[in-house]
């Protein structure tokens, strides 16, 4: 899997502890950092486009997204055409972002959970695949309404 990762400022060390425990846990993911580096400040949304653009292209499979709370990264990464973002912030919604709703992206905040929380849940999601069920016509349901807003706009 090829995971791209981003963060703003205010969760640089949480990036650095989650880069650190991909690397040590899972070996066999690919990561690619696209967030701040220590000492910059950034715009959350050109982290979050960036990242969700990559995801949305199919360059990566997969995205984690890291700010003082995750909310404003996921409502930018959400902008993005066929990106599902998800803020997680328990193992249940970091299951359930997958299982039920097929988020591509994680999102989470380092001034809202601790860093062996942020473990915990990456270790929850990676595996995590769409479950689809009674899931599937609603995320489905996500997709049209997503692709209906793009016809109208362009028809404008």
């Amino acid at each position: 899997m090829k995971l791209a990762i981003g963060c703003d400022e205010a969760a640089y060390r949480l990036k650095t502890i989650i880069m650190e425990h991909l690397e040590e846990k899972h070996p066999e993911i690919e990561v690619a950092d696209f967030g701040a580096a220590q000492g910059d400040t950034v715009l959350y949304p050109d982290v979050a486009y960036t990242v969700a653009d990559a995801v949305a292209s199919g360059e990566f499979q997969r995205g984690i997204l890291l700010c003082g709370t995750g909310i404003g990264m996921c409502i930018c990464a959400n902008k993005v055409p066929g990106i599902r973002a998800a803020v997680c912030h328990d193992p249940y919604s970091a299951e359930r972002s997958r299982k039920s709703n097929n988020a591509q992206i994680m999102c989470m905040g380092e001034r809202v959970i601790g860093a062996e929380l942020a473990k915990t849940l990456v270790d929850t999601w990676l595996p995590c695949e769409f479950a689809g069920g009674g899931s599937a016509p609603k995320v489905a349901e996500i997709d049209r309404l997503e692709q209906e807003h793009i016809r109208n706009a362009a028809a404008q």
